[in-house]
């Protein structure tokens, strides 16, 4: 069963509290997700650092749950 996009967010904001999350499903079929991150801990961290941190708050969800998440991150 596909990861609601509600429960991505859910996943992100409990791991960085301060997070503004955006999701977009980009197929419409609850299984290929779009996420746009903003907080203030990805500042001055390099942009791979700052999607590792993301994929951290998913846990091992990426690639079964959740299958596909285009991500899109920004310092606060």
């Amino acid at each position: 069963m596909p990861m609601a996009a509600a429960d991505i967010e859910s996943a992100i904001v409990a791991a960085l509290p301060d997070a503004v999350v955006t999701i977009t499903d980009l197929a419409g079929d609850g299984d290929h997700y779009a996420a746009r991150v903003v907080s203030a801990a990805f500042a001055g961290l390099p942009r791979v650092r700052q999607h590792q941190l993301v994929y951290n708050a998913l846990g091992g969800r990426m690639g079964g749950v959740l299958h596909a998440l285009q991500l899109t991150t920004a310092a606060l």
